[in-house]
């Protein structure tokens, strides 16, 4: 997902409150694609807001603009462009490493390991890897706070895909060529719902999870989990007892 469109529908409801599909077959898959944020930890931490809140600075920075209309420019970037800093580097002179390093130097004292979320990807057969349109090394940082890092087998960034971030298409062959995944053996978990298309078109099971997953249409989806850990916990998976 954008893990800045990750931001953009905050709730404070307790998504562990609302539906998820339970007993969804995910049998066949040996490879376990996760977006990150608003995906590995929910949305009701508001976790984003702090990202989100550097970006605008950074945008008033940069446009000289203030910030209410800096925060429209940088919605018009999401749309046009699909992140804020693909919108600066089309627009402005900046340097896109010191960006993400800059916005995503915010403190992680409102995320904590889930051990049932822990639990349901221990589940999993085969590998987990992390897909994500943030920075490696925010990746890593958040990953270590939750307590996961040691479940996954590796993380495509941002810098990974050339600064080009999800959906684009491109992007996702990098992804599967970096770790030599076969899109039909695997599962792509993400909140962002538009970024599901291009997985399923080349053949991925797909899971809306977040506040999106029971409003959201499009045939590109095929099982929703507003909680994560629940719907790994029922899923139906190579080597259940039948």
């Amino acid at each position: 997902m954008s893990w800045e469109q990750a931001g953009e529908d905050i709730v404070t409801a307790d998504l562990g409150d609302l539906p998820t599909d339970h007993e969804a077959d995910l049998t066949g898959v040996t490879n376990w694609v996760f977006d990150l944020d608003n995906t590995l930890y929910p949305v009701e931490s508001q976790f984003m807001r702090l990202i989100e809140k550097r970006i605008n600075d950074y945008v008033v920075r940069t446009s000289g603009l203030p910030a209410d209309e800096a925060l429209v420019m940088q919605k018009s970037f999401l749309h046009d462009y699909g992140t804020s800093l693909a919108g600066l580097m089309t627009r402005y002179q900046i340097d896109p490493y010191h960006f993400l390093a800059e916005v995503h130097d915010v403190p992680l004292d409102v995320l904590a390991p889930d051990q049932a979320l822990r639990l349901g990807l221990e589940r999993l057969n085969g590998r987990r890897v992390i897909f994500t349109n943030g920075s490696s090394v925010h990746a890593h940082r958040v990953m270590d706070k939750l307590g996961l890092t040691d479940l996954f087998d590796g993380v495509f960034a941002l810098e990974d895909a050339d600064l080009i971030p999800k959906p684009d298409p491109r992007t996702f062959e990098k992804m599967l060529t970096k770790f030599g995944i076969d899109p039909t053996t695997a599962c792509f978990f993400e909140d962002t719902p538009q970024n599901l298309a291009p997985a399923k078109a080349i053949g991925m099971k797909t899971v809306l999870v977040g506040p999106k997953a029971f409003s959201a249409e499009g045939d590109y989806i095929d099982y929703r989990a507003a909680s994560l850990a629940p719907f790994l916990a029922t899923a139906i998976l190579d080597g259940d007892p039948q």
